[in-house]
C-alpha cells in the first residue's frame, strides 16, 4: 500500500485518481498507523511551506515520517511543496526549518531576464543529471511536465550528487532530486498527461521492486 499524506495542503483527489488510473493500492491518508503500515509514501502539497511544516507538526505525522523514511527507508516521493519541504530551511515569508532530509535551502525563484514572471506555470521541460534515472525510464533525457510554484530548491554543494533533473527558466532550476530513497519532483506528475503517469508508475515498479 501507498500512503498518499493528507495535511490539509492543496487538492489531493488529482494525484489519487493518478494512482488508481495504475492500478495501484494508494490511500489518501492522515492515520499514523495507516501511514506506519505502508510499503512507500507519497507527500503532495500546494502552499506555503511554513504551513506545511506546521500541518505535518500539529498532526504528530514527522516523527513518523523520520521513522519510515529515514530509518526504515521505505520508497518516499515529494510532489511540489513535497519536494521543497526536504530541504533544510525556506526563506519564504521568512525562516522555516523544513524536514532537513535533504542540506539545502528553498528561495524564490528569481529570473535574470525580463519576460519571465512568478509563480514559474506551465509546461517546461526537465533534462536529467543521472544516467539511468529510475523514475525516467521510458521518458528519454528530457521530458516536460506541468509547473505551479514560486519557490524552488537549492541544494547544498555537499548534495550535488542529488539532483536528479533541472529545468530551465531564465535560471537553471533543480527540478528533481534523489538521495537514496527518497525522491522529489517539484512539478505536478499528476497533471503532466502521459510523461507525468509513465513517471509515476515508474515509481510504483520502484516501490514494487523494493519489497
Amino acid at each position: 500500500m501507498i500512503a498518499i499524506i493528507d495535511y490539509g495542503i492543496g487538492n489531493l483527489n488529482s494525484i489519487s485518481n493518478a494512482f488508481k488510473a495504475l492500478n495501484s493500492n494508494a490511500i489518501v491518508t492522515s492515520d499514523p498507523s495507516l501511514i506506519q503500515k505502508a510499503k512507500a509514501i507519497v507527500l503532495p502539497g500546494v502552499g506555503a511551506f511554513a504551513d506545511g511544516m506546521k500541518n505535518l507538526r500539529n498532526m504528530n505525522i514527522i516523527n513518523i515520517l523520520n521513522e519510515m523514511v529515514i530509518y526504515r527507508k521505505i520508497p518516499f516521493l515529494g510532489i511540489c511543496l513535497g519536494m521543497q519541504l526536504l530541504a533544510e530551511l525556506s526563506y519564504e515569508y521568512g525562516e522555516t526549518e523544513g524536514l532537513g532530509w535533504i542540506k539545502g535551502t528553498i528561495d524564490k525563484i528569481k529570473p535574470l531576464e525580463s519576460g519571465y514572471k512568478v509563480p514559474h506555470i506551465g509546461w517546461n521541460d526537465v533534462y536529467l543529471k543521472i544516467d539511468d534515472f529510475v523514475l525516467f525510464r521510458g521518458l528519454g533525457k528530457s521530458s516536460t511536465f506541468y509547473f505551479v510554484h514560486s519557490y524552488h530548491f537549492i541544494p547544498d554543494k555537499t548534495e550535488e550528487m542529488c539532483i536528479a533533473g533541472i529545468t530551465h527558466y531564465s535560471i537553471d532550476m533543480v527540478t528533481m532530486v534523489q538521495k537514496s530513497n527518497i525522491f522529489g519532483a517539484q512539478f505536478h506528475p499528476e497533471k503532466s498527461q502521459g510523461a507525468g503517469l509513465t513517471l509515476l508508475n515508474n515509481f510504483i515498479n520502484y516501490v514494487n521492486s523494493n519489497g
